[in-house]
This record gives structure tokens, sequence and C-alpha cells, in this order.
């Protein structure tokens, strides 16, 4: 899947220097991946294009074989958490998958820092006599959760403008890398409070809490000023019952 999606990601990456217009269609679809080499125009760039589309083109019947028994055993496993994972934007069949897959049981996590902690979205403090000295515990948990946090948050933002700008506010505080560490942050936080309350995720009551400054603590500067933790200290928002239908991505 990685694979793939590099791929898939190389070929916009290509049209961008050459100024074109937007394809307008997701390429994810072979039915939308017509005539996409043949828009460059420089001679070389349409066979590179060429041969990433007829490589994804080979992945996608393996793909699909592997997909099928997956679905049928996760299904089996716990239909309510991957009915309830797939109703967060951003998270499709296989980020549901991959999370379902690490968790196992949202029950286990007593609180919501022990998910976070769980996903490598924060670390420890470290002390000695009242004294902070750094941080550790960076290697703690499931690299995996991490992963699959981390590019949900970023495809919760994708066709959500109000999401966009709180991002660009992030970013304008803490940088590019940082924000998108608290965005996951808040996501994980969000998720687990969904899972906890069995009820489907609410986009709205998530950007009100990551724009009003939850979880800062009082105590918890690094070595650059800047709060480690965003989320740590209160629960996320409770999700309304009145959510959006799940989708998939």
């Amino acid at each position: 899947m990685r694979t793939r999606a590099a791929l898939l990601a190389h070929i916009p990456n290509t049209h961008r220097p050459y100024n074109l217009p937007e394809m307008g269609k997701k390429i994810a679809y072979k039915a939308n991946r017509a005539g996409i080499a043949a828009r460059l125009p420089a001679p070389a760039v349409p066979k590179s294009l060429a041969v990433d589309l007829a490589l994804i083109g080979s992945d996608d019947p393996r793909l699909t074989d592997l997909e099928l028994p997956i679905v049928k055993t996760a299904k089996q496993h716990d239909t309510q958490t991957l009915y309830l994972l797939q109703s967060v934007p951003g998270i499709g069949t296989s980020l549901s998958w991959v999370l379902l897959d690490e968790m196992h049981e949202i029950k286990r996590f007593p609180r919501g820092q022990d998910f976070v902690s769980s996903c490598r979205l924060v670390t420890c403090a470290q002390a000695s006599a009242g004294k902070r000295s750094g941080t550790a515990g960076a290697t703690i948990g499931h690299a995996s959760l991490t992963w699959a946090c981390s590019a949900a948050a970023v495809l919760l933002l994708r066709n959500h403008p109000a999401g966009q700008q709180d991002r660009a506010r992030l970013e304008q505080k803490h940088g590019t890398g940082t924000a998108f560490t608290i965005l996951a942050q808040q996501w994980a936080r969000a998720v687990y409070d969904m899972l906890r309350r069995d009820t489907v995720f609410d986009m709205d009551k998530f950007l009100q809490s990551s724009g009003n400054g939850t979880g800062e603590p009082g105590a918890s500067l690094g070595h650059s000023g800047m709060h480690l933790v965003t989320v740590l200290c209160h629960d996320a928002p409770p999700a309304s019952p009145n959510a959006q239908a799940p989708i998939g991505s």
C-alpha cells in the first residue's frame, strides 16, 4: 500500500512544475488514469509516468485479493469499532484495519493519555529534585499507530477548509512539523473519546477542541519554551450523537 501511495503521489508531483491544469479526478481509480502520462511535453517524463501507472495497475488486483480476507476477519473481530473508525474523515479501509489491529480493545487504555502515549505521539518528562531535565520515551508504544494517526490527521484536513485554517494557525505558532504533531495528538484523543463513548466522530467538536487551547498544562515547557504536550491534561469533548455519517478515504 505504501509503495502504491508513493507511485500515486509521484504523478501529481511531476505535473506541478509544468503549471498544468489540475487533473480533476482521483487517479487512485483506474478509470481516471487514461491520458495522464501524455499530458507532459518533455519526451522522457511521460515514459516515467507510464511505468508508474503500469506498476499501480499490476498492484491493484493483488491488493484486492489481499483485502477481501482481511475485511472478513476484521468484521468478525470487532464490527462496531471498525464501523466507528470509518466514520472519521480521513480513515478509510486500510487505516481502520491498522488501528483496529494495533489497539486490540480500546478498553485496555484507562485514559486518553495512555492511548496517545501508546501511539508515540507524546514523550514523558524527566525530572530530578523537582527540576526538569528533558524528555524520554519516544520509542515507547507502537510505530504503526504513530503512522496511522499522523496519516489520518493529514487526510482529515484535506477536504475541510476550517481544519486547514486551524492547521495554518498552529503552523504560525509552532512551525509545520510541530503543528502536524499537535493535530495528530488531538486526533488521537478525539478518536479515543469517540470509541469509549461508542459514538461516531464529530468534526465540529474536533475543530473546536483544537482551537481553544485544549490540554495545555501549566508547567510542561521544554527547553525551547514550547508546550511539549497539548492534549495530555484534558479529555476531548464528547462526540455528538448527530455526527456525520461514516465515510472512507
